[in-house]
Parts: C-alpha cells; structure tokens; sequence
C-alpha cells in the first residue's frame, strides 16, 4: 500500500465503531486465518467486530482461536444482514469480487458501508474504498500481516493472531512449497512464531486429522485418476455417490488434486467433484511453472484464482464437463508441453 492509501485507512479505523469482517464462500485455511487475524488486532484498537463467512468451513480448522465467534450467513441469514447494516466498514478478505460469496454478495451490494479489499487473487473488481492487491503474496494472512505493520501495530501480535495467520499462510503456500513462498514470507513465519504460534502443532491439527472414512475416499480418488500424458495432464473425478458412500464431510476433498500434479511428467492437474445439492461441478486446477490455471479456468470454466491454482464449477453433468475439458486440451499441447 502507498502512503495515501495507509492515510485513507487510518483516516476510516479513526471514524468508525462497527466493522464487518467478510469471507469467501466455502471458506478454506487462508480466509479463516486471515479474517480472524485481522478481528483480533482490530479488537484491540477497540472495535466492535464481526467476522462473517458465507457458509460453513471444515472440520480441521475449527480448531483455531476464536473460530466459534464467527457467524455463518447460510446458518443465520437475519443476524449477517443486521450486523452489515450497523457496520460502518466492511472488509473483504481473500477473495477479488463479491460474487464469490454467494448468496451473501446481493446482502453486501445493498449496504452503505465503505469497502476495504485485501487479497492476492488476480483482477480484482473495483468495489472498494481502498484495494489493498497484491498477486505476488503468498497468502492473504500475510497481507494482513503487512497490514498490520502499515498501521503500525505489530506490538500488538499475540499467540491467537500469530496462530491465525501461521495457519493461513501454511494453509495457502503448501507448507511453504508453493512458488509464492519467498524469503519474506519466511520472515514473516519467523515473527509469528516469536509471537507465540505452535508451528508443530498447527501443522499437526490442519494436516494429521484423516478420519477412516477419508482416507478411504482419496483410494476411490486415486483409482479414478486419469493421466494424459500427450498434453503432461492429469484429472480425477469424484461422484455425489462415491462421496456419500464414503461418508463425505466438508473439506475431505481438500488436496487430492495435488496427488495427480505430483506425478511425474504432470505440469496441469484438475479435479471434478459433483455437488447434485448446488447442481454443479466443482473444480479445482494446478499448475506447475508458466502454464496459468486462473486464465484457463476464467476462460472455460466460471472460475479463477492465480497462476498455479485455481477454482471453477459447471453446470453440465459430471461425464460432459470432463469431455469438455478433454475436446479443450488439444488447443493447449504446444503451450502445455513448452511450460
């Protein structure tokens, strides 16, 4: 952020009481971590501050301080539109439209509070008074982090804010493996645990909670991995009936992509799961090196992200997304086999 910028968020913190704190939908590790990082250093200027998320999270982040103050907006519709209508700032977290929230995005667009963006995904809409972007970060957690820096608070890190941003930051670089992982970001980690964050043990409760059940359905996964290696690709599908034969819970499916990327000749990995409740398919892209997800899932797929990682959905069934996928590829063997 410049310094007008920083003047203009000090200038808004200075003029208001009620702060909204916002989301993504199916919010993962870095948008939990970030928005609760973020509440609990805005506490402690004495704000009165909610943190709102469109919908439920996973099991193996509930876990982290303070999750069980957060307001889930599909659970209680009439208590989120009371808190935006009292807020008099509203900050977006990890995430670049406010359509990426779901139902939740007509209940925002209707409110007068001001907009404060922070996120790292490419293109952001132009919604906010101030837009806090930046495509090079690892992580919103560590943007929040800098954010705090730039209002000059970091002696107000504690163990829970260190923690909540530890775990975003791990959660969204892959263990600190993903490109984006720069020296500054391991900076960044050495404070926070400085400040207080278990490293091990956050580690231990986010990644070493498989049920049977899940671990039961990365097999079914695995088994179902598709590689074509003419176009250095990989894709696994997922049914509604393998889920439910599986006893699927939210975030179960967290990561099996990464299992066909790891292949050996991979540089494009996609997963297909069906979700007959919302009547769509789900998808998550991978990358490894020049080949971009985020334009080939905003081209094809409703989706987007960054570089290497990347969302998108369908509405066709599960069999014609897939033979959609595959008619696109061969547009894309020189580009693929170049990367």
């Amino acid at each position: 952020m410049n310094s007008e910028e920083i003047f203009i968020l000090k200038q808004a913190l200075a003029n208001t009481s009620n702060i909204v704190i916002v989301g993504h939908k199916n919010p993962d590790g870095d948008a939990i971590g970030s928005c609760l990082g973020l509440a609990n250093f805005l506490k402690q200027l004495e704000h009165q501050v909610t943190v709102v998320m469109p919908n439920d999270f996973p099991e193996f982040l509930k876990w982290i301080p303070e999750t069980q103050t957060i307001i889930n907006y599909e659970q209680h519709r009439d208590n989120v539109k009371n808190c935006l209508s009292e807020a008099n700032l509203i900050f977006t977290l990890d995430f670049n439209a406010l359509n990426r929230t779901g139902d939740l995005a007509q209940e925002l667009m209707t409110t007068k509070a001001d907009f404060i963006l922070i996120d790292h995904h490419q293109e952001p809409d132009d919604y906010a008074l101030v837009t806090y972007s930046d495509v090079g970060m690892s992580s919103t957690s560590e943007m929040v982090y800098h954010f705090i820096e730039f209002m000059g608070g970091l002696n107000l890190l504690n163990k829970e804010i260190a923690t909540q941003l530890y775990v975003g930051i791990m959660t969204d670089t892959g263990s600190f493996r993903f490109p984006a992982t720069t020296a500054a970001t391991h900076r960044v980690i050495a404070h926070l645990i400085e400040a207080g964050a278990p490293n091990s043990i956050i580690h231990q409760n986010v990644y070493d909670t498989n049920s049977p059940d899940r671990l039961k359905l990365l097999g079914v996964a695995l088994k179902n991995m598709v590689m074509l290696p003419e176009y250095k690709t990989a894709y696994i599908t997922m049914s509604q009936e393998e889920l439910n034969n599986n006893n699927f819970k939210k975030g179960d499916t967290e990561g099996f992509v990464n299992y066909a990327l790891s292949m050996k000749g991979v540089i494009f990995a996609m997963i297909f799961i069906e979700n007959k409740k919302e009547k769509i398919i789900k998808i998550s892209l991978r990358s490894k090196g020049s080949f971009s997800v985020n334009d080939f899932s905003r081209k094809y797929f409703n989706g987007g992200g960054h570089t290497n990682a990347a969302g998108g959905k369908s509405s066709k069934t599960l069999s014609k997304t897939v033979e959609e996928f595959i008619s696109i590829l061969p547009g894309y063997k020189k580009e693929l086999n170049e990367a």
